[in-house]
């Protein structure tokens, strides 16, 4: 058994601050997406996600790689390791939380420990781009 999840994620930031998300039945807030499909390259998976968790459509034309974080696994007792390839995107529609997806918020620097240990270091992503001040 592989110790490290991997996962996709969608860093999407406005006025200075990057939109998280919670689960329903979790602690701490998460960035949207989750684990491929069989056979999904990074772009479908991160699509499919957000289309599912906030009824958005993300646009491939701006589709770009962000940088891959690996942190320790929070709330995933059959992991050790997150493993977090982070990707921006331009998107259409309304973020609106659907399916398992109970909140959202957008957070900043200040607000890091409201974040799990790899949507932390999605942020200190996010930051390094100019995406978070």
């Amino acid at each position: 058994m592989s110790t490290d999840l991997d996962v996709v994620a969608w860093v999407h930031a406005r006025d200075g601050r990057m939109l998280a998300v919670r689960s329903r039945g979790r602690d701490l807030l998460y960035l949207p997406g989750g684990k491929r499909e069989p056979g999904e390259d990074d772009w479908t998976a991160v699509s499919r996600e957000v289309r599912e968790e906030l009824a958005v459509e993300l646009d491939a034309g701006s589709f770009r790689a962000l940088g891959v974080v690996r942190a320790a696994a929070h709330d995933q007792p059959a992991f050790s390791h997150v493993r977090m390839a982070c990707f921006t995107s331009g998107f259409t529609g309304d973020i609106t939380p659907t399916g398992e997806v109970s909140e959202l918020r957008y957070v900043d620097r200040a607000e890091r420990d409201l974040l799990a240990p790899a949507s932390q270091a999605a942020l200190d992503l996010a930051i390094e781009h100019g995406l978070v001040p």
